[in-house]
């Protein structure tokens, strides 16, 4: 039975875990409301505030009525059917005026809070959804076809956002509190998520959600999509072939990381590859990937590992490429050394709006290290690692593009040059909105040519770049 909280279910040997209503015999018989198959209710937003409202007041009334050990041992269908008994009768001793689409809605939002992430649960099982951000708990927006819009869903108040986001980080092993109110932490389906809470959210916790694709984004998807043209998403093949070491730069949301794991699906399977990220979100398909994740301080400010600490590990463990998730510190030098002793084929995102931008960010970033080096000896490291600079872009239709394949050909003076292969030129909007343009090849003959010959895909190479 569903018993006071502490009383333990009698169990049938063979049966799965099973809990029935009230240990009080004299309590009406409700209403038994079914659940419908769609997990996510939609209502207006006058409804939602009403069955919060109710949630708010059967919420702790029903934990103190069921044996949550047991409840966490059913099936989600299970425990939604036998918690519909329960609310039903909760909803009449409350004199709660719910109709039976009302108490339905009810019971899956009490449901999403018991076993997931609350008011979140709907829009993650939304294909079409890639994004959440969460501003507080009344205000929860998502990305749609490279759109922000505003939901429906709301929380109901800054307890349960905090609830939720400590769900999410117990998950990992990390903590999110008034000590540590800043933390990066991933989903069980890999989707990336950063939490932040007060002090340093001044109107409630924030929490932003970057959804793993469950679809698997390949350049020739990519080239069906508009993000490039079929030459480039050969050349691009071509080069991660060939094992050139490929920067992808671009600003947040503008599709990095999705670009990173179509580029990676060229890596042979005899290859052993090494990736290193702050949340770990990378789709590697290659038999032979071992993953390394970086680590926050533990209470007593202890244990950080940082991803310069994880880049030089990496090179200690027989890697033939390194592909770190994103570059954004000291770990900068660490890789363009490994990209210069022999890891050839290592990959790498940077945020920046310009090829030119990325190279002076990853020069930046040198000097972060901690070692000092004169400038021409770092850009002449840069020139002699980095062989190609695709950037990417969210543009403001929503498409994201692949804008420019920047090849960096060497160095004159102190000065690292650059040949720009394919760019995207804009050419105006349509009248749905879409912007047009076309994506044009430069016709100059890749440096990385003799490269491309030596892997037996030079004439394909130059066949595409025209």
């Amino acid at each position: 039975m569903f018993g006071r909280r502490g009383a333990t279910p009698e169990v049938p040997a063979a049966a799965r875990p099973h809990l029935t209503v009230l240990t009080n015999d004299n309590l009406p018989a409700g209403p038994e409301p079914s659940l419908r198959p769609d997990p996510a209710p939609e209502p207006q937003a006058a409804g939602e505030d009403k069955i919060q409202d109710a949630a708010r007041q059967v919420q702790p009334l029903l934990l103190q009525r069921i044996d949550s050990e047991a409840a966490s041992r059913l099936e989600r269908e299970d425990l939604g059917r036998q918690l519909a008994e329960v609310v039903a009768h909760l909803v009449a001793e409350l004199k709660l005026q719910l109709n039976g689409r009302e108490q339905t809605d009810l019971v899956t939002l009490l449901l999403n809070d018991m076993l997931g992430l609350g008011p979140l649960e709907p829009l993650l099982a939304d294909d079409a959804v890639t994004d959440i951000m969460v501003n507080g708990p009344r205000q929860i927006y998502v990305e749609r076809g490279g759109k922000l819009t505003l939901t429906d869903a709301r929380f109901r108040d800054n307890a349960h956002v905090m609830a939720v986001a400590g769900r999410i980080v117990s998950q990992i092993g990390r903590r999110v509190d008034e000590s540590s109110p800043l933390v990066d932490a991933r989903l069980a389906d890999g989707s990336r998520v950063n939490i932040i809470i007060p002090p340093l959210a001044i109107d409630g916790p924030s929490i932003s959600i970057r959804k793993f694709s469950k679809r698997r984004i390949d350049l020739d998807l990519m080239a069906r999509q508009g993000n490039v043209s079929p030459e480039m998403a050969t050349v691009l093949k071509i080069a991660s072939r060939s094992r050139l070491n490929i920067l992808i730069s671009g600003g947040t949301g503008s599709g990095k990381t999705t670009l990173l794991n179509a580029l990676s699906q060229m890596i042979a399977a005899d290859e052993r590859v090494v990736t290193i990220e702050d949340a770990a979100e990378l789709q590697l398909q290659q038999p032979h990937v071992v993953r390394l994740e970086t680590r926050p301080a533990n209470l007593e400010g202890k244990g950080e590992i940082h991803m310069r600490d994880l880049v030089k590990n990496a090179l200690r463990m027989r890697p033939d490429r390194i592909i770190l998730g994103e570059i954004r510190g000291g770990e900068a030098l660490d890789m363009l050394q490994a990209m210069n002793t022999g890891h050839d084929g290592s990959l790498g995102t940077i945020h920046a709006n310009r090829p030119r931008e990325a190279l002076t960010r990853l020069e930046n970033m040198v000097g972060m290290s901690g070692v000092s080096l004169p400038a021409q000896a770092v850009r002449t490291q840069i020139a002699a690692a980095v062989q190609l600079i695709v950037q990417i872009s969210r543009m403001r239709d929503g498409q994201r593009r692949v804008t420019s394949i920047t090849e960096v050909v060497g160095m004159e003076g102190d000065v690292v040059t650059t040949q720009e292969l394919f760019s995207f030129k804009f050419e105006g909007e349509g009248a749905d909105g879409k912007l047009k343009g076309r994506f044009e090849s430069a016709g100059l003959r890749p440096h990385f040519t003799p490269r491309a010959e030596y892997f037996g895909l030079d004439r394909m190479l130059l066949e595409a770049v025209g």
